[in-house]
């Protein structure tokens, strides 16, 4: 451990150097900040995960802290349509318990909604559920996560019995002799991880990346494969179809260790090549390449991301690679598997502790009696008060202000107005509501909409625990205090229980509220009861299930059995169907979403740091040059995409990176840049998760 590590744990003691962790992406790379005459530098460290790199957004994270944009003080809104104002703490407090308390009398416990972020410590994300169970009675709980891991979620769950995003530690990727990334860009969304790639590929490891885009990642890989957005489950069936009638499914490990391949089976066999290139543009040569470096080699792993999951048929498209991966026998096999990359800097722990509406501590269901009775018993109240499941976050959202729906709202860790699918009816929905609380370090565009503004400590100021993409718990430390007249999010939960008069305890101080979770989690599916923060502080984090204080954490799951009730893995048949929303001849083109290097999710944060200002000032629509040249379009010029919910506007940026039937757009931007503006709200039946990577759109001079 550090010095500053061993400061930041002493209480009392003002640290003024600390061991702690980017608050960005899930890869939560290592990283120390020191403090010299108010100004807080960053460097590197050299964790396992990034092994001493940070990407650019790392390295001006400490530019926020003293941002002249900080919320320090409360924002009250006297009246509709008025202004937010100055207001103390109490006057805050006491406008937002009251104003709930009233609308549950009126309205009846649902009538309050809270969501959250995959962005909060898992204390946070602990605190949060409980509050909304306990202390407001409320069933209407969802978060951010939702639209970022719940496809894969739901996939894993269903196939292996366990949700973890990386069953093993990421410098196995380094040792896989081929890597199949679909859906994935880390070279931009998560750059520090292509160490581990170099490591692959300087061991001979073929790289093969699926992306409709010629991304970064893509541009490095030996094999890339374009397919239409939306067909990523049909390249997933061929390639299943390939290696059977090759002859290279592991027959043993299907027979030992899994079940359903029987049906499985009969269902890819009518999932011809030619009918998958047909659908995706995808060549059947490549299919065959993949299919090839994939089963004739020692070491494998097949990993999916958004680009594959943000779909309304997401959680087939991840069920029909794990197939894959299991026909293969991959999972549990040294250096082989399936994973998912985690984008959110704490959407694993985020999702494990109560936030997602079904969900209660450890990844128990919440409609599990004997899950109600033991966390229950752990926050000191009756099971019978605890209520059901709610509902999956955009149903939640698109039912705010109606006659059925919810009329308050908190928001913790969230922006929706710009990162929510069809945003601008989210925002109608936002406006509509009685009461609206925004917690947040900055105005973001959701907290512009807001009755009462609340704010809250940034991650240098506060302790607590993430869990990164690979199932690491790790212990984010403060540098130093929050700003005067800034308070903690548990503060701030501890606070409206006390004027709510919730039963049980809600404690403010992150340490307590971790050791609570260890009992609320013990026994569960994500077990952290063996988790303590000096076992962490003690090592590089410690990897659940770990439910021994004294016993071994698991870096590797998977390798003897599956925590299935009979230790087998499930196969499942899934079948391509097409995207939601067809093109058609008012709506010709797919438009698709995703990141860019500099920025981070709704860009509240980034799009205030003048130097990623600096390498991505503005939105754009990347369009292909022979696109361009039928709309008349030239670099640079101001365009309009158009679909049947609304439009975005931003300069062209030609480039031969996109298929000509395609456009991209990120989703940093507000206003009229807006791409959520366009971004289609069908969601998957099973995971709840939106299609924001294709919908039907229309391109035209703007």
């Amino acid at each position: 451990m550090t010095d500053g590590a061993r400061l930041a744990t002493q209480p009392g003691v003002r640290p003024r150097e600390a061991a702690t962790h980017c608050p960005y992406c899930a890869l939560q790379c290592g990283m120390v900040l020191r403090e010299t005459a108010g100004r807080v530098e960053v460097t590197p460290r050299d964790f396992p995960t990034n092994r001493g790199g940070l990407c650019q957004k790392g390295w001006t994270a400490a530019d926020l802290l003293d941002h002249p944009d900080r919320l320090t003080t409360p924002l009250l809104r006297d009246r509709p349509g008025g202004e937010l104002r100055p207001a103390s703490w109490d006057a805050a407090l006491d406008r937002v318990a009251g104003g709930l308390r009233a609308i549950q009398e009126r309205h009846g416990r649902d009538a309050v909604a809270v969501f959250g972020g995959g962005g909060l410590t898992n204390e946070k994300a602990y605190a949060l559920g409980k509050f909304a169970r306990v202390a407001l009675g409320t069933r209407h709980i969802d978060y951010n996560g939702r639209w970022c891991m719940s496809s894969a979620a739901a996939a894993g769950m269903r196939a292996f019995g366990v949700d973890r995003g990386l069953p093993f530690p990421l410098a196995d990727l380094g040792r896989a002799d081929t890597l199949l990334l679909v859906g994935a860009n880390p070279a931009e969304t998560m750059p520090p991880l292509m160490r581990h790639l170099a490591d692959q590929r300087a061991r001979g490891g073929r790289l093969i990346v699926v992306d409709p885009r010629l991304t970064a990642t893509a541009r490095q890989a030996d094999l890339h494969l374009q397919p239409l957005p939306g067909t990523d489950l049909a390249v997933a069936n061929a390639l299943l179809h390939i290696a059977l009638t090759e002859g290279w499914i592991d027959r043993a490990y299907v027979a030992d260790r899994t079940t359903g391949f029987d049906e499985v089976r009969r269902t890819v066999a009518g999932c011809w090549p030619a009918e998958a290139e047909r659908l995706s543009g995808v060549p059947v040569a490549d299919l065959e390449a993949t299919a090839w470096a994939l089963a004739t080699v020692d070491r494998a792993v097949i990993l999916t991301a958004r680009g594959a999951e943000q779909h309304a048929k997401g959680v087939d498209t991840v069920t029909a690679f794990i197939n894959l991966a299991l026909a293969l026998g991959l999972p549990g096999r040294p250096g082989s598997g399936y994973g998912c990359l985690t984008g959110q800097g704490n959407g694993q722990g985020g999702r494990e502790h109560g936030q997602k509406a079904d969900q209660l501590p450890g990844y128990r269901r919440i409609d599990d009696p004997a899950a109600r009775e033991h966390v229950a018993t752990v926050w000191g109240v009756d099971p019978a008060v605890l209520p059901g499941p709610g509902v999956p976050a955009y149903q939640l959202l698109d039912s705010l202000g109606t006659t059925h729906g919810p009329r308050a709202l908190l928001v913790f860790g969230s922006n929706p107005v710009v990162s929510a699918p069809r945003a601008a009816r989210v925002e109608s929905r936002l406006r509509d509501l009685d009461l609206l609380v925004v917690a947040d370090f900055l105005r973001s565009e959701t907290a512009d909409l807001a009755d009462v503004v609340l704010p809250v400590a940034q991650w240098a100021e506060e302790d607590g625990t993430m869990t990164n993409l690979e199932g690491r718990v790790l212990r984010r430390r403060a540098l130093r205090e929050p700003p005067p007249g800034v308070r903690t999010d548990l503060a701030v939960l501890a606070a409206l229980a006390a004027r709510l008069d919730a039963p049980g305890a809600f404690p403010a101080d992150p340490a307590a509220v971790f050791e609570e979770l260890r009992r609320a989690s013990a026994g569960g599916p994500a077990d952290y009861a063996g988790v303590s923060w000096d076992r962490i502080d003690a090592d590089t984090g410690v990897f659940w299930p770990c439910p021994d204080e004294d016993g071994p954490d698991t870096p590797h799951l998977f390798a003897h059995r599956f925590p299935t009730p009979d230790g087998r893995a499930r196969f499942r048949a899934v079948t391509h169907r097409p995207a939601a929303e067809p093109v058609c001849a008012d709506y010709p083109l797919h438009l698709t979403t995703g990141r860019v290097l500099a920025h981070y999710q709704s860009g509240a944060q980034t799009r205030r740091v003048a130097a990623l200002r600096r390498a991505a000032p503005g939105a754009f629509v990347e369009l292909h040059p022979d696109l361009a040249g039928r709309l008349g379009v030239a670099e640079g010029e101001e365009v309009r995409v158009v679909s049947r919910r609304g439009e975005l506007r931003a300069p062209a940026r030609l480039s031969p990176a996109i298929r000509p039937d395609t456009v991209f757009a990120p989703f940093h931007w507000p206003g009229a840049a807006r791409a959520n503006s366009v971004t289609n709200d069908a969601v998957d039946p099973v995971s709840g998760m939106p299609e924001f990577k294709i919908c039907a759109v229309r391109v035209e001079r703007a």
